[in-house]
């Protein structure tokens, strides 16, 4: 059986650095060739093999046990490594009765049985079968070691991503292993880049002769037949040099094809999600320097030893990246919310919906098209089938979810950078709308009176909304952060279309910063297609233009998609004073990233290579369903531990259909909405009896709604006595007794 069948392992890699042309000495600590059985006899008889005077030839594979670096948890483990073909492979210690190995494997310290079983015990109590778990490959055309200089017993194997620390128990097996890493790796004759020399050593022979006595034949003239064979000969030199030209592109090819797929074997073996495979910025720096070209340690520190060992980690280890890393000059939402806020999060907020209970069911499109074409949807019952497990209040703070842009907008502002502020402001109004693709079903339409609350210490940021108005359809919210304050109400104009729907929002969005500086917009139109025939799909289009009270403002063209449309989803606008001076032009997607560029410019290929990269939409999460809730929108109705004790019997998490329909109750989900839907119509007589709402207040005849307040003392206080349960069962009563109560 093959060492690589015997020890099945997943990869690792990095560019290899100069190539050593001489083998080196042969080995002075490794055992004769042998099979287990006489290895362990030996062993077990006290005798140290002797190396074999063909150890350096490069021939023969290596095994042995190294001690290998995890992490400051579990400190140094016992692995059993294999050197062979120039590819090192570890895995756990097996069993000695499961170990064979091929009879050309030299082994390097002891490896008898005691010692075996032993290590086996220690490490791999809980699984003794003989497959054991992958751990890893290096691939040493492509990597590179050196021994340590603190230590005579320690030395490393670098990749691309990771640092193997390892460790032998005598210095003379440290010396025996690094001589066959070199051996193995002088195998490969990697050649240098910048290296002019051929690839093709031996020069292609070319034969006259047949040619020569031919033309004798024929009665052709010595100086004749010369001339012929220099032309000939001439030609054929051309051809040579373009074969050789070929040959070297070709080598360079391979070259880069071999690194390409050990570097896509190793992202599959540590773990890293595609798409997530990256250098981090200081092993970049590592790369440029060449730091680890060679693999002696005339380079090394003590102070980088200690460093790369505080780096290392297990081969389960989870891996983090920094933005930081990879968009330097961005402050991200770290940089600017305070530190007490992190430190409030006792809990983990969930990752996906829970699992449903029941299996759901189609609903027919028709049967719901013809009688409903031409009406508004808000006065429409629709099966839960069309809904998504969030209402419209959630739905408003799902905006916010890129608040970090605010917070980064107000510390430009203070540093007197307005520019920066309006642009960071334009991408927090675009970023609003990415949480929309893929969305095809409608959220809940508020009760009367129903509220939403959310206080998320990690962002900094604490929300509140409720619906104010039932005709018209109103929302109202509140939203405060790091130095500012966002509110506003809105009214979305709903028609159906039959094959399409359309979203008409109605109201104004107000952003205030505590140093005084306000900013205001509107929403643009949405429109949801193909309901009947095709694939579904979102749009945003019409102006949005972001009104300052000071001298800048911003205006956002969202494109309306068509039908040949080869890129959709775009947006362009200008930032630009009260004299029409353009000073910066912003261009993205809503679905993907805004950049901006100073001055006036397009979206072409040439502006794009200067432009500064404003938001990027995160990632969306791993366990998709139907709904398509983004990571952020999946904690909206979550409750989180000791939260319902402390909501008012008026929030939407405590709504029973919403809550049926996350749990997969899709039964009782339709049972509650149609219960809700009939109390929902006694809201225009409690409107007409006076009903008014209770924590926000209307500015003016025309003005928007804003936040009385009391809303997060009441809560302190837990005194909700003012607050009717809206979601429970359904009298008369209710309607005069709110009557009375406003």
């Amino acid at each position: 059986m093959r060492v690589k069948e015997m020890y099945p392992l997943c990869c690792i890699s990095l560019e290899s650095s100069a190539i050593g042309d001489n083998s080196p000495e042969p080995m002075t600590a490794l055992s004769r060739s042998c099979s287990v059985a006489d290895m362990r006899s030996d062993a077990n008889a006290g005798q140290w093999p002797s190396s074999g005077s063909d150890s350096g030839s490069g021939t023969s594979s290596f095994a042995g046990v190294l001690y290998k670096w995890t992490n400051y948890g579990k400190g140094w483990r016992s692995r059993w490594f294999v050197l062979r073909n120039g590819v090192v492979s570890y895995s756990k210690i097996l069993r000695p009765e499961n170990l064979t190995s091929p009879d050309d494997v030299r082994f390097i310290g002891d490896v008898s049985s005691g010692r075996l079983k032993r290590l086996n015990s220690c490490g791999n109590r809980r699984n003794n079968n003989k497959h054991q778990k992958t751990v890893g490959v290096v691939h040493l055309k492509i990597s590179s070691f050196r021994e340590s200089r603190s230590d005579s017993r320690r030395f490393y194997i670098f990749t691309a991503t990771k640092t193997l620390h390892l460790r032998t128990c005598l210095k003379e097996e440290r010396v025996a292993w690094i001589e066959a890493l070199a051996a193995a790796r002088n195998l490969f004759s990697l050649r240098r880049i910048n290296d002019k020399s051929p690839i093709v050593h031996s020069d292609i022979s070319l034969s006259t002769e047949r040619l020569k006595q031919r033309l004798i034949d024929e009665g052709t003239s010595e100086v004749l037949i010369k001339d012929c064979e220099q032309i000939m000969l001439s030609e054929f030199s051309e051809l040579q040099g373009q074969v050789r030209i070929l040959c070297e592109e070709r080598s360079n090819l391979l070259d880069t094809l071999r690194q390409l797929e050990a570097a896509n074997i190793e992202n599959e073996a540590s773990g890293v999600p595609e798409g997530e495979y990256q250098l981090t910025q200081h092993a970049f720096s590592d790369l440029q320097r060449s730091k680890y070209s060679e693999w002696s340690t005339t380079e090394s520190s003590d102070d980088v030893e200690k460093q790369e060992l505080e780096d290392a980690s297990e081969d389960e280890e989870t891996y983090f990246f920094d933005t930081k890393d990879h968009f330097p000059g961005v402050i991200t939402q770290s940089d600017v919310i305070h530190e007490t806020h992190a430190e409030k999060l006792q809990f983990e907020r969930r990752k996906k919906l829970p699992d449903p209970i029941e299996k759901e069911k189609g609903v027919s499109l028709w049967s719901m098209i013809k009688d409903n074409v031409g009406k508004d949807l808000t006065r429409v019952c629709l099966p839960v089938y069309f809904n998504e497990p969030i209402s419209s209040l959630q739905k408003c703070f799902e905006d916010l979810e890129y608040s970090y842009l605010l917070d980064r907008a107000y510390q430009h502002g203070k540093e007197g950078n307005s520019l920066q502020r309006l642009l960071n402001v334009a991408a927090f109004a675009v970023s609003g709308y990415a949480s929309s693709e893929g969305r095809h079903c409608k959220p809940f339409n508020p009760l009367l009176g129903e509220t939403y609350e959310a206080e998320y210490p990690e962002k900094g940021v604490r929300f509140f909304s409720e619906k104010v108005s039932h005709h018209p359809t109103l929302i109202a919210c509140h939203c405060e952060g790091k130095g500012w304050k966002f509110w506003g109400d809105s009214n979305i104009r709903t028609k159906f279309w039959g094959r399409s729907i359309q979203l008409d929002p109605v109201g104004v969005l107000t952003l205030e910063f505590d140093d005084g500086e306000v900013f205001q917009w509107s929403k643009v139109t949405t429109g949801i297609y193909n309901l009947i025939l095709g694939k579904v799909y979102c749009d945003h289009h019409g102006l949005m233009h972001i009104r300052g009270n000071r001298e800048l403002s911003c205006k956002l063209r969202f494109k309306e998609q068509s039908i040949l449309e080869r890129n959709p989803h775009q947006v362009h606008g200008f930032v630009e004073d009260t004299s029409g001076k353009k000073h910066a032009t912003l261009f993205g997607k809503w679905d993907d990233s805004m950049y901006y560029i100073n001055g006036e410019g397009t979206s072409k290929t040439k502006d794009m290579v200067n432009a500064n990269l404003l938001w990027k939409r995160t990632l969306p999460p791993v366990n998709l369903t139907r709904y398509n809730l983004t990571s952020f929108a999946i904690t909206l109705n979550e409750l989180t531990p000791g939260l319902k004790e402390k909501l008012p019997p008026t929030d939407s998490r405590l709504r029973p259909d919403q809550r049926h329909l996350e749990n997969g109750e899709y039964d009782m989900a339709n049972a509650e909405k149609l219960r809700l839907e009939t109390r929902q119509r006694m809201s225009r007589k409690l409107q007409e009896n006076g009903w008014k709402p209770r924590w926000f207040e209307k500015d003016g005849e025309n003005g928007t709604y804003k936040y009385t307040g009391g809303y997060w003392e009441k809560r302190e206080e837990q005194n909700w006595e003012d607050c009717p349960n809206i979601f429970g069962e359904f009298n008369e009563d209710i309607v005069n007794k709110s009557a009375v109560g406003t």
